[in-house]
């Protein structure tokens, strides 16, 4: 591993574990120790690094859909304001007013109108950001409203998606997610709208359930719902660059799809090839959002770390708006069975948490079937060393 990177940069784990980690030979290879997943000081170094400096997903574009639509929203330890002005255009800010930093709307909230107006002082802000009107501040010669604009965050939409990033240093979001645009395309997500939602806080690090969502060398053991529509042995990893890692599993014959019984209860997809169809696609998108892709509909869990061992991860069943709107509408089959597979994943990622806790683990071995848990372990590994998110490296 490169030794280029100043000290204070890399993350406070010993350089030869990191190495391990990333040895080409997968017999020598091992798992992160165990500091990865239990250090306060990991974890605060995660975030300035691994979150701060990267392309957050924050929600769908539903969060501020109409012209005038505000919303808050937590990223970590910071709150993250998003306005939509009347041409159409997102805004990001620190949800903190400029006059004394009293938040512009408690997070989590939603309002709507031409302004944005900080609740203690009653501050106005245009939906652009800048500062319209501070009371009693008028008369003063010495105020430059010009100076006091909110402070912007960096956002973009991608496929109905939206992330920030707070540092002006992170790469392009183009060059974040490369060519994966081309994979998702033909499920046209910017067109689809959540149809189901449900959160979940977790006992876990954050990177124990990324790494589980990564394999299904444990699905014959603890999912039998999943097994029973689609092989646990039946997978491959896409081959990509970017800040990302993939995989796709085979549907069995008499599934139409993830259900209990392996029946939709909605539309197939007409915009998608047999080979598209008759699979699940998995995608990770650094740092925090996973997405898979269904014939009918697609789910995404995007995670947001609250400690080195508190993770609360936000589900969302995407369908075509069509769909949506029947009345006929039921999400259940689908939400069903993600939340049977869910629960049945996150008890093993928190038991995983606890034995790492306990003072039990040691650095284990990659199964053949674990590629896509190496590559996304190779990829933080990479990321501790450099300070900050490289490539994922090829299989």
């Amino acid at each position: 591993m490169s030794s280029s990177t100043p000290t204070e940069a890399r993350a406070p784990i010993p350089a030869n574990e990191l190495e391990r980690v990333c040895d080409p030979n997968s017999r020598a290879a091992r798992t992160m120790p165990s500091s990865a997943y239990i250090s306060s000081e990991v974890f605060a170094w995660e975030h300035e690094h691994l979150f701060d400096r990267a392309w957050v997903c924050v929600g769908r574009r539903q969060l501020v859909d109409a012209p005038g639509d505000q919303h808050a929203i937590a990223v970590g330890t910071r709150a993250v304001l998003l306005t939509r002005d009347s041409d159409g255009v997102l805004h990001a800010f620190m949800n903190s007013c400029r006059h004394r930093g009293h938040e512009i709307l408690a997070v989590g909230e939603s309002a709507n109108g031409k302004f944005v107006r900080c609740p203690y002082h009653s501050w106005v802000y245009c939906l652009d950001g800048a500062l319209r009107a501070a009371p009693r501040f008028q008369k003063d010669p010495g105020f430059d409203a010009d100076s006091w604009p909110l402070l912007p965050v960096r956002a973009i939409e991608w496929l109905g998606w939206i992330f920030v990033a707070f540092s002006a240093e992170t790469i392009e979001f183009p060059d974040w997610v490369t060519d994966l645009a081309k994979l998702l395309g033909p499920w046209k997500p910017e067109t689809m709208v959540v149809g189901a939602a449900r959160s979940y806080q977790l006992a876990t690090n954050w990177k124990t359930v990324v790494e589980n969502y990564a394999e299904c060398y444990h699905c014959s053991t603890i999912h039998p719902e999943l097994c029973r529509v689609s092989p646990p042995d039946d997978g491959a990893v896409y081959e990509h660059s970017g800040r990302w890692n993939g995989a796709r599993m085979g549907l069995r014959e008499h599934a139409e799809t993830m259900s209990l019984d392996g029946r939709s209860g909605a539309r197939m997809l007409d915009t998608l090839t047999l080979v598209e169809s008759r699979h699940i696609h998995y995608f990770y998108v650094a740092p925090n959002l996973l997405i898979a892709l269904h014939p009918d509909y697609i789910l995404t869990h995007r995670l947001s770390p609250q400690g080195p061992g508190v993770t609360v991860v936000d589900c969302q069943w995407l369908f075509p708006p069509d769909v949506v709107s029947s009345p006929e509408f039921d999400p259940s089959y689908a939400v069903d069975f993600w939340d049977v597979t869910n629960r049945q994943d996150f008890a093993a990622c928190e038991s995983v948490y606890r034995s790492i806790s306990g003072g039990g683990y040691r650095p284990g071995v990659f199964a053949e079937q674990e590629q896509g848990v190496r590559n996304f372990q190779v990829q933080v590994a990479q990321a501790y060393e450099a300070g900050a998110w490289v490539q994922a490296p090829s299989n």
